[in-house]
């Protein structure tokens, strides 16, 4: 495949931005399709199953932040606006929510396995010209963006999905008392990713315990690409 190497603004925002919008969009939308598969419909009744990225696009989530990031060379990621569930309506509130939570997670990780297939396809055939490598570039990043998306999602406090396993998993008093912590949830958000490594260096959470699965799964799945 051409080694076509460019530091423009457009190219890298139109190949970290367009996965990444893919990537959020299945995500949730997975969320919601487990979900009325167990009995809550309200993502569904609420039109949050559509895979038009327009229902589900956060301004500052989806298209401020990760511009910033890309735009500064530090890893990008976002979100979306989360897929409504009420886990009341679920046949069995807390087991089924667990499956709900991990949907997502496990969406990404389909869909970093899909596109690896893809990225090994395309660098043995290894087509010429810049349109190949626009496409393999997006390729990269995509598989980049949904072993990321589904390790930090999976991090054990809310707003994340791995808050919802934990509180499925915590005996009922215990997950009363955990639950609570969900109205704090956009500000643990911000504590953890800007306030934290701002102030300990050494306890950044995207780079001492993101970052190397991340790595290891990357290289597990494309030692060949990134050996090159």
């Amino acid at each position: 495949m051409a080694k076509i190497v460019t530091d423009s603004l457009p190219w890298k925002l139109a190949t970290w931005l367009i996965p990444l919008i893919i990537a959020i969009v299945f995500h949730e939308v997975s969320h919601g399709l487990v979900a009325n598969a167990l009995g809550d419909p309200t993502a569904r009744l609420r039109g949050r199953l559509s895979f038009n990225p327009v229902r589900h696009i956060d301004p500052f989530g989806t298209l401020l932040l990760p511009m910033l990031l890309a735009v500064t060379g530090a890893p990008v990621f976002g979100w979306a606006k989360p897929v409504p569930v009420v886990a009341r309506r679920l046949r069995n509130p807390r087991w089924h929510m667990i499956i709900v939570a991990l949907a997502g997670p496990g969406m990404n990780l389909l869909l970093a396995l899909v596109a690896a297939a893809m990225m090994a396809a395309l660098v043995a055939l290894a087509p010429t010209g810049v349109g190949w490598a626009f496409l393999g570039q997006n390729l990269l990043n995509f598989v980049a963006i949904n072993i990321f998306l589904a390790i930090f999602n999976l991090i054990p406090l809310p707003p994340f999905d791995g808050g919802h396993v934990v509180e499925g998993l915590l005996p009922p008093a215990l997950a009363i008392q955990y639950g609570k912590l969900k109205r704090f949830g956009f500000l643990l958000l911000i504590i953890l990713l800007l306030v934290i490594p701002q102030l300990f260096p050494g306890a950044d959470i995207v780079e001492r315990v993101i970052g190397p699965p991340v790595g290891w799964l990357m290289h597990a799945l494309l030692p060949s690409v990134l050996r090159s």
